[in-house]
């Protein structure tokens, strides 16, 4: 809904006991401030110490949410035809995310998001004192290029990344690239598993908010709510 629809309760004059704007700049600040991003992290943190995380294999993936009233960081996408924002999310086996990056509009080529999208990666991982190494990092062919592999091997990670034929005329001497179908075949059951999960919140099914950032905040919320599944008790 829109923030000015939000259901807020009367008082005994009959008029609303808080103004919708407030709330916006309440969460307005949250945004700037780090405060949902620390939420996010926390969820993270309370998945490692309950043993629900498994980063053996770790998935990567991009997409586009279109954005119908305009914007900051917007492009149009040649492959999904409107104009939006990308974003690249990081999940673990067990299609808890990890790792999102957001603000990049959508006419940027994922392949060029990777380098902002693995820092972050490597940021959570610093912050939870965990090590990368030894880690898979499972991308399609969208990733695939010396730049992006030369990262993950520096960082002690494993690659089974698809290879993409348009990179390459003639086939390389020599022993072949380390890839792993199966392994690469897990994102359709994590990452893409995911991003649908993420669609169910309709609030991001369109980005409604003018900022980038205030968007932002949302998914933050939404990749939250995600990890904190595992604690929900139903009857």
């Amino acid at each position: 809904m829109q923030w000015n629809q939000l259901p807020i309760d009367k008082n005994a004059d009959g008029d609303p006991e808080i103004h919708y704007t407030r709330i916006f700049r309440i969460y307005k600040r949250w945004a700037l401030d780090g405060s949902l991003n620390a939420a996010f992290l926390a969820s993270i943190e309370l998945l490692l110490q309950h043993d629900l995380l498994d980063t053996s294999i770790l998935h990567g993936d991009g997409t586009t949410t279109s954005a119908k009233k305009g914007g900051d960081d917007l492009g149009y996408s040649g492959h999904k035809h409107y104009k939006g924002e990308k974003i690249v999310a990081f999940v673990d086996r067990n299609c808890n995310v990890i790792s999102p990056f957001t603000v990049a509009s959508g006419n940027k080529h994922e392949s060029s998001l990777f380098d902002h999208a693995f820092d972050s990666l490597k940021n959570v991982f610093k912050n939870l004192e965990a090590s990368l190494s030894g880690a898979i990092a499972s991308l399609d062919s969208a990733y695939d290029s010396k730049k992006n592999r030369k990262r993950i091997f520096n960082s002690g990670m494993t690659q089974n990344i698809k290879e993409n034929p348009r990179n390459r005329k003639e086939n390389k001497r020599g022993r072949k690239r380390l890839y792993n179908n199966a392994i690469f075949e897990e994102r359709f059951f994590t990452v893409e598993r995911v991003f649908a999960w993420e669609d169910k919140f309709k609030r991001l099914l369109l980005r409604f908010e003018r900022i980038s950032l205030h968007h932002f905040g949302m998914k933050l919320i939404a990749y939250t709510m995600i990890n904190l599944r595992h604690f929900c008790i139903t009857t």
